[in-house]
Order: C-alpha cells, then sequence, then structure tokens
C-alpha cells in the first residue's frame, strides 16, 4: 500500500474529464456530474434510458415514482407524487446554504447520471491488494453491486453515495438475497482484508422516505434493500461514514469474522405519516467476533440487535436514540433450526426516547442464549427498560418454548422508564432463565412513583439482585402503552 499522503496527491491530481483511472493498484473514481463530458452529455439528452430506468408507476406492484432533484444536494424534503400521474409535482424546498429557496422539478429519464458502472469498474480492477478511492462530489448509485471477491484491499470514500428513489421496482426485484428472513440488500461486500474508511466525510444517503411511504408502516416489505451488507467477510474493516434516511436496515453482518465498525452516524426517520419500522442500525447473523464502537444511530427500530449464531460481539459507547437499543434476538424464529448466541458484552450505551434498552427476545424455538452482558447502560423516557421474552411478537407457546436463556448480566442500569415498568422478565416454563445477576439497577419512572419488577420462571431469582414485585404473563407486551 503507497502512504496516505500520495494517495491523496494522486486523487487530487486525477483528470476531472475521467470518471475513473488506474495508477498502478490505485483505482480513483470522480463522480460522473461533475465530468465535463457527462455535462455536456446531459445538455444534449444522450444518456439513453436502461432496464434499471423502467418506470416503477407501470409495474405490477405500482409503486410510485420519485424523481431525482436538479440540484444534486440534499432538499429539505421530498415531493410527493401527483395524483394520477406518478411523478412528483415540482416543490420549493430550502437549502441550509441558501439566502432563496431553490425549484426542484423531475429530471428528464434520459439526463439521469448512473455511477455505478466505473465504481464496479474500480472494484474490480483494483478489489485485489489495491486501493480504490472514491473522491469528493456526489455519486448517484442506480444499480445493485456485488463486490464478494476482494482481497487486501483499502475503500477511501470522500463523498456522497445516493441511491436513486424513482426506480423502487427495480430494486425489489434485483437486490442480492442475504437468505435471512428473504430480506435483500443494495450492496454486498465481502472477500478478505478489507478496509472501508469515509474520514467522516462519506456519507450514504438511501432516499429512505421514498421507503417509508412505500410501506406504509409494513416491517418487511418484500424486496426493500439494508443498505450495506458485510456477506461472507473476514477481517473488515469499516470507519468514519455516515448514513442518512437508509433504504430498510443501515448495515447486515452475516456469514462474517473478525470485523470491527467503528465511528458510525446513523440517522433514519420519516417525516409522512408513515412508520419508519426497520430501520435498524445493524444486525448480526451467522457471524463471530464482532466489535462495533462510537456510533451514533437514530432509526425506527433495533439499534443493534444480535441475531441467531452469533458470537463473540462487543459492543460500546453507542448512542440510540428513538430506537430498540441494544438487544438479543430475534432468535428461535425457525423451529426446524436452532439458533444460537453466546459471549456478547453491550456496555457504555445511551439510549433516549427508546422502546428498550437492554432486552432479550425469543421466539418459542430452538437453540440457546448464554452469556450476556448488559453494563453501564443509561437512558432517558424508555418505554420499558429491561425485558426478555421466550414467545416475542405473538404471545404464544410462550411456556413451550425449549430455547434456554442463561447467565445473563446486567450491570449499572440507570435511567427513567417511560411508565411504572422497570423490568418484564418471562422466562418459558418448559426452559426457566437460570443465571440473572442484577446490580446497579436505578430506574425511576419519569413521572414519578415506584417502577415495577416482573418476573416469571427464573431460578434462583431470590439471589439474582432483583427483587420482583409480581408475576409477568407471557402476554406481557415489549412496549406498554401505560401504567399498568
Amino acid at each position: 500500500m503507497w502512504p496516505a499522503a500520495i494517495l491523496l496527491a494522486l486523487a487530487a491530481a486525477a483528470p476531472a474529464s475521467a470518471a475513473m483511472v488506474k495508477d498502478g493498484s490505485t483505482c480513483i473514481v470522480t463522480p460522473l456530474s461533475t465530468t465535463p463530458a457527462a455535462v455536456a452529455a446531459r445538455s444534449i439528452g444522450a444518456v439513453a434510458p436502461t432496464e434499471r430506468d423502467l418506470d416503477p408507476a407501470d409495474s405490477p406492484d405500482g409503486d410510485s415514482a420519485l424523481w431525482a432533484a436538479q440540484d444534486p444536494r440534499p432538499l429539505g424534503r421530498y415531493p410527493r407524487a401527483e395524483p394520477g400521474s406518478g411523478r412528483a409535482a415540482p416543490v420549493v424546498a430550502r437549502r441550509v446554504d441558501d439566502e432563496d429557496p431553490v425549484v426542484a422539478g423531475p429530471v428528464p429519464r434520459q439526463n439521469r447520471v448512473d455511477d455505478t458502472p466505473q465504481i464496479l469498474s474500480a472494484f474490480s480492477q483494483c478489489g485485489k491488494n489495491g486501493v480504490i478511492i472514491l473522491r469528493e462530489g456526489t455519486y448517484y448509485i442506480r444499480q445493485v453491486m456485488d463486490t464478494t471477491s476482494l482481497s487486501n484491499v483499502s475503500i477511501e470514500i470522500y463523498g456522497t453515495l445516493v441511491w436513486s428513489a424513482d426506480n423502487l421496482s427495480y430494486w425489489r426485484q434485483k437486490s442480492f438475497s442475504v437468505t435471512y428472513a428473504g430480506r435483500q440488500t443494495a450492496w454486498r461486500i465481502g472477500g478478505r482484508d478489507i478496509a472501508m474508511r469515509g474520514f467522516g466525510k462519506a456519507v450514504f444517503d438511501g432516499n429512505g422516505q421514498a421507503w417509508i411511504d412505500l410501506a406504509r408502516g409494513q416491517g418487511n416489505l418484500d424486496g426493500r434493500p439494508i443498505s450495506l451488507t458485510v456477506w461472507q467477510g473476514t477481517n473488515v474493516f469499516i470507519d468514519g461514514i455516515t448514513w442518512r434516511m437508509a433504504q430498510f436496515w443501515h448495515t447486515f453482518i452475516a456469514h462474517s469474522q473478525n470485523v470491527t465498525m467503528t465511528n458510525l452516524d446513523m440517522n433514519t426517520f420519516s417525516t409522512s405519516g408513515q412508520s419508519s419500522v426497520n430501520t435498524d442500525g445493524t444486525n448480526t447473523w451467522n457471524s463471530k467476533d464482532i466489535t462495533i464502537s462510537n456510533w451514533t444511530v437514530k432509526c425506527g427500530d433495533d439499534c443493534i440487535a444480535v441475531k441467531g449464531n452469533s458470537s463473540n460481539v462487543h459492543i460500546s459507547n453507542v448512542v440510540c436514540r428513538e430506537s430498540g437499543a441494544m438487544t438479543v434476538g430475534s432468535v428461535g424464529s425457525n423451529s426446524n433450526q436452532p439458533d444460537y448466541v453466546e459471549n456478547v458484552v453491550f456496555e457504555n450505551i445511551t439510549a433516549i426516547h427508546s422502546s428498550n434498552a437492554a432486552w432479550i427476545k425469543t421466539y418459542p424455538g430452538r437453540g440457546y442464549v448464554r452469556n450476556i452482558t448488559f453494563r453501564n447502560i443509561r437512558f432517558e423516557d424508555v418505554n420499558q427498560p429491561i425485558y426478555v421474552t421466550s414467545c416475542i411478537y405473538s404471545y404464544q407457546n410462550c411456556d413451550s418454548s425449549r430455547l434456554a436463556i442463561t447467565d445473563v448480566r446486567w450491570e449499572n442500569i440507570t435511567g427513567t422508564s417511560r411508565y411504572n415498568v422497570a423490568a418484564g422478565i418471562h422466562c418459558s416454563s418448559a426452559a426457566p432463565c437460570d443465571g440473572f445477576h442484577f446490580s446497579g439497577i436505578d430506574i425511576k419512572p419519569k413521572n414519578g412513583g415506584t417502577a415495577k419488577v416482573l418476573c416469571s420462571n427464573i431460578k434462583n431469582q431470590a439471589s439474582s439482585g432483583l427483587t420482583c414485585t409480581g408475576p409477568c404473563p407471557g402476554s406481557h407486551p415489549q412496549q406498554l402503552s401505560g401504567n399498568v
């Protein structure tokens, strides 16, 4: 690898007229929208429509089309479609650095820029024993990206990647399967010895409002893509990237080992009346030796979730807003295939206005959850801070589950609950929880009074360090709507 100073000099010297140049083992990519050739092509309408530009309004599922704004910088809000037109009406939107409003209207179909081909070319030519540099500027991503054969590569991203939202049917049909629960992803990255750095400059913009409005509160809309998936990766390092308005989950770690993700900023929320459910920060699955540190996440679902067959996971220094904070699960959803989760530490976590803080959710399945630590969890206005269930979502067959939950520690769990329940713990009577330990628990209802602790089927509960004030039925919900 070349020294960073030399690589930066090469990137600065790369000709702006070329979309991608290769110098030895280094590939330098420039946004097409900034090259003179692209500007000329757009001015004469020379870019022909392709399969990815099929109008979603013409598809059987009737997706509404959202058209990109003429100005590449983010607008204050997304345009809504005119009734019956399938196209968005021009809107007046204000950028933070503008004194006067900018009128944003539909971009003619033939003028759309697609930076995907030159990015994929860079990965193809420099993805082994090389360096890939995406210079500053805005890259428009209109196609799926599968970069899963990487080896000993450094990826440096200085620009903003914007995923298109006017071809939702394309994404739903072409995004790659990640196997888990039928989910899909827009970008898979995998291989060995991979470093992806954003230096605090890289931004991934998924145009998530379009997906939120399309889903209409449906949590798992078929084909709705995860933004970035680490897939069959070993020795992967990701650092310094900002996500804004992800399409679905921000990230996913699957079938991978020794993955470190640090200094990430994620923010996806709805500006319409629709819910931003299932915009998780990340989920791990069938992976081990995972380190997550120094994240800030605002999303409409789990902040960080450790799912089935994950082990040796360490999560620290994370701030979660409007989310599900730290959770193990869901696990055990497939009764024919056991799930195992072990050796997980969540520590130094802040949760603000979240559904839960430190919790475990399982289905009535098979397998085990063991050796889990929640340490130094601080929170404010959390619906139900500590929660354990053996029958998430259905709240049925709660006492028939054989999925054992053992050796779990809650240490220094402090803050305010939204209602008068600090903890709701229901373990299966067929496989009672064992080895639960609590210390430094200080949870107070935000409106005053004493918090209740509801517990059922915990072995040696009297010596666990937690005083239960009443039983917790299997039907006790994850989120409360008031005091109980």
